[in-house]
């Protein structure tokens, strides 16, 4: 598959197009790391600190921008300034937001980042729909492990087949998804659905948010999923993990967020899983691959947690 954060015009491409759109000269441009479907950069246009994104579609950049109605302080979500096209793809122009990625949290750190953390996971909670579209939660978690055509992956399910252990895990995996989907209540509460991944950075310190970024897989649905995001992939993330966040958080739950809470969570953990199959096979990342096909295997055999 393409990257499309590797397919960058030349910079001074990149400068003239900027100078054009601000009408004043550009300071400072530099080529970010991190993303996947969209190549950035950093600049400055006299004290204000930018950043510009190039992406085949607007998609994600919209998503951005719908998602400035849910910020708050525990939760900053960077100002978009414009979308449009430009340098023979889609543009978006954000506020600047410093920091390091959660990711980067040493198991040393993990006490002192995890209430912002769970503060983080708590605002997104709190944000409920207020449109008048029908639930479709449990359509959504299957939806995340169907071949659909049309999208960047499609065809992932005949490349899991090829792979025999792979195709296996991925079958246990979605009988034990469905086996538990009624337990998953159709709500209609906010989820990001992408936390980790270079998308929330934290101050210095580790004691506060400073950015959500990469909203294009939000939806509305149960917000434990998104601490099932963490719990899972801090079987990657030694600081994720250190952080107990299942521990933290499980005993604070009440009234329906308490309910069926272990069945839940580990349905979600296990369809985070099975959908990285197909994301690794696209790629034809073996490593990745046989890693997740470890975690499946041990989802599976542990079962929901106490």
């Amino acid at each position: 598959m393409r990257r499309p954060a590797d397919d960058r015009p030349p910079d001074g491409a990149v400068l003239a197009f900027l100078r054009a759109h601000h009408g004043v000269d550009v300071l400072d441009l530099v080529a970010l790391g991190g993303g996947f479907w969209s190549a950035s950069y950093a600049y400055r246009v006299g004290s204000d600190e930018l950043v510009l994104r190039l992406a085949d579609t607007p998609d994600g950049f919209r998503a951005d921008e719908s998602a400035q109605a849910y910020g708050s302080a525990s939760m900053p979500v960077p100002e978009v300034l414009a979308i449009g096209q430009g340098l023979d793809r889609w543009f978006a122009i954000s506020r600047r937001h410093h920091g390091r990625f959660l990711e980067d949290v040493s198991p040393d750190e993990a006490d002192a980042v995890a209430p912002a953390v769970i503060g983080l996971l708590r605002d997104l909670s709190a944000v409920r729909s207020t449109g008048g579209t029908p639930p479709r939660w449990r359509a959504w978690l299957l939806d995340g492990i169907t071949d659909r055509p049309g999208l960047p992956t499609s065809g992932w399910r005949s490349a899991v087949a090829d792979r025999p252990r792979a195709d296996r895990a991925f079958r246990e995996a979605d009988a034990r998804i469905r086996s538990l989907l009624d337990a998953c209540p159709n709500d209609r509460r906010l989820v990001h659905g992408d936390l980790l991944h270079g998308n929330v950075l934290m101050s210095p310190a580790g004691d506060a948010v400073t950015a959500v970024f990469s909203w294009k897989c939000a939806t509305w649905g149960d917000p434990l999923y998104d601490l099932a995001w963490c719990t899972f992939w801090g079987r990657w993330h030694d600081g994720i993990g250190a952080m107990d966040l299942w521990g933290r958080v499980m005993p604070s739950l009440t009234g329906s967020d308490a309910v069926d809470v272990a069945q839940r969570h580990h349905v979600y953990e296990v369809q985070i899983a099975a959908s990285h199959l197909g994301w690794y096979a696209t790629l034809g990342d073996e490593d990745n691959l046989t890693w997740t096909v470890r975690q499946i295997g041990d989802l599976l055999e542990q079962g929901p947690r106490r």
